[in-house]
């Protein structure tokens, strides 16, 4: 009798980037999330549309990182205990992750304030960070201290965590996490593991999925589902801050697979 294999569990971070998009004749504004399109030939998630994110590595866990990083605060004390005593790890992962998948930088600057493009040779020359991070020639570690830059811990507030079901091809141990989009930062596809990149609302997302032109997977859905009833960003930072349990899925697949 030949038994399947069963897959190793990698631990992983992925974060949903918000911003406000602009108001309705009515005034009203709706939050939007930036999405990737993963390249049809993924081995995961192939062409369809995600959030930021990607494995967390052995190195996003040292402590020298309490060095370059701003936060969690002691409002996020509860985020910390959901979350586990490896948490420096997911919170690191998450703000590298987000740098190298869109170019969003989650830090502060020398003078405490949110990076922000000062001009065009400062965006490209960030820019050009963004790849030599994700092709492993620049340490984010190194960037920062280069930079004078510490990580927005404080900005980047825990979700939920779901656990890929047993059967897929690969497995994940993953820690959502939510953060508002950096002012003046637009965020782009990299044109090499992401096609397609695009601000949408969770409300607009969901109804594109409907009808067959927006591909998601179950647990973008799912998350999709609970945001697109928060409306602003505003909203979604309070509720962030005063939500009191953070519930871990275990999803179990279908019948067929």
């Amino acid at each position: 009798m030949t038994q399947t294999p069963v897959q190793p569990i990698r631990p992983a971070a992925t974060v949903i980037i918000a911003r406000d998009g602009d108001a309705d004749r009515d005034g009203v504004v709706e939050m939007e999330i930036f999405m990737l399109r993963r390249t049809a030939g993924a081995a995961f998630a192939g062409g369809m549309y995600v959030f930021l994110g990607g494995r967390v590595e052995g190195d996003d866990h040292l402590h020298a990182w309490d060095r370059w990083r701003t936060g969690p605060t002691e409002a996020q004390a509860p985020q910390l205990d959901a979350v586990g005593y490896e948490w420096r790890g997911y919170w690191i992962a998450a703000i590298r992750e987000t740098f190298e998948e869109s170019g969003l930088l989650l830090a502060y600057d020398a003078n405490g304030d949110l990076l922000a493009w000062r001009d065009e040779a400062h965006e490209a020359r960030f820019e050009a960070y963004r790849h030599q991070v994700h092709e492993g020639e620049l340490d984010l570690m190194a960037l920062c201290e280069q930079e004078s830059l510490t990580l927005a811990c404080d900005r980047v507030h825990f979700f939920n965590r779901w656990i890929t079901p047993l059967g897929r091809p690969r497995r994940f141990d993953t820690r959502f996490f939510v953060a508002e989009a950096p002012p003046g930062q637009t965020g782009l596809h990299d044109d090499k593991e992401t096609v397609d990149s695009l601000w949408i609302t969770p409300r607009q997302a969901l109804e594109r999925h409907a009808a067959g032109e927006f591909g998601l997977m179950r647990v973008t859905e799912r998350q999709l589902a609970t945001l697109q009833d928060l409306g602003s960003v505003a909203a979604l930072h309070a509720w962030a801050l005063d939500r009191g349990q953070f519930p871990i899925h275990r999803p179990e697949l279908p019948p067929g697979g």
